[in-house]
């Protein structure tokens, strides 16, 4: 089968090809799945460049999150042959096969086909964990996400909308303003480089905001810590922008604010019964037509680079799908 291979981590994709492997054999417990289309996410990026905290052993094929068909099961996994699935782990999504234990992946809720179905697991679990599980959120609310032109941040916000929050949309990029201001899933987009919290307290009519979806890091955070309200929450999922911020802890206590870190992934494995009970969360609010991943584009899994590299330039609003 054609897999995409990182053999040697590199800061240009230099050491990832297009390679011709086996098709990897299922162990008791896994499932065979045939892949239809395979999201790109963040961490896949950093992965090639060895800058991801989960530092797989070389080589290994790149790929988070797919959907596809089971073509082997096991009669202990609880999947038949020809069931649409959709999960991963974190590598192996990019090829035309993956093996894949039998808990890390679900059934394709009705309302999705496999490209909206690839792009829904990483990036609305960990809005769902960062919203509702760690951050509370009620409808009335106001969230201010950052990084929402990306797959993650943008999940953020139609999950926030579905929610009955106000959604404040924030990116760095003045293209990408207008589209993120058009679409249904926020209320208001503003550009987040600089000082945003004047325009976050018009917006707001200075009550600024009861959540901070924080991907980003850097100046953002520091920014963001003064755009949240009394008794309200900074959510940080990442640090996009390279540098891990600090904060003197003077500042949460005076402004009376949590800063609560996300992990989204790690949440689901060390509560694995609220993980399923997520996953069966967002199937009911897509079969109700309340959430839709947004796919900038599919391309296939030859043209990987462009891929990779259009998210690293930021030219995405949603997700990137690659079909092997």
């Amino acid at each position: 089968m054609r897999a995409l291979q990182v053999g040697r981590l590199s800061p240009d994709l230099s050491g990832a090809e297009l390679v011709e492997i086996d098709i990897p054999s299922p162990k008791i417990g896994e499932v065979l799945v045939q892949v239809r289309a395979a999201s790109l996410n963040y961490p896949d990026l950093l992965m090639t460049q060895g800058k991801y905290q989960f530092k797989p052993e070389l080589p290994f094929v790149s790929g988070l999150e797919m959907a596809g068909e089971v073509v082997k099961a096991g009669p202990e996994t609880g999947f038949a042959v020809g069931d649409r699935v959709m999960g991963g782990a974190k590598t192996g999504a990019f090829a035309e096969y993956v093996a894949l234990p039998a808990a890390s992946v679900r059934p394709i809720p009705a309302g999705l086909d496999f490209t909206a179905a690839a792009s829904m697991g990483a990036a609305y679990h960990t809005a769902y964990v960062a919203l509702v599980e760690l951050g509370q959120l009620q409808a009335g609310q106001t969230v201010l996400v950052h990084g929402a032109s990306g797959g993650v941040g943008l999940a953020a916000c139609d999950l926030a909308k579905a929610l009955g929050a106000t959604v404040i949309a924030a990116t760095r990029r003045g293209d990408k303003l207008y589209p993120l201001a058009r679409t249904a899933k926020s209320d208001a987009a503003i550009l987040n480089t600089g000082r945003f919290r004047e325009q976050v307290a018009e917006l707001t009519d200075g009550r600024l905001c009861d959540l901070v979806f924080d991907p980003v890091g850097g100046n953002v955070f520091d920014e963001s810590t003064r755009c949240v309200t009394f008794g309200g929450k900074l959510l940080v999922i990442g640090f996009v922008a390279g540098r891990i911020p600090e904060i003197a802890v003077n500042i949460p206590l005076i402004k009376g604010f949590s800063v609560v870190g996300v992990r989204a992934g790690e949440y689901a494995r060390r509560f694995p019964e609220r993980g399923k009970r997520i996953a069966e969360e967002l199937a009911v609010l897509v079969n109700e037509g309340r959430i839709t991943p947004h796919v900038d584009r599919v391309l296939p899994l030859d043209r990987w680079r462009e891929a990779f590299e259009a998210m690293r330039q930021g030219e995405v609003i949603g997700k990137i799908v690659i079909e092997p």
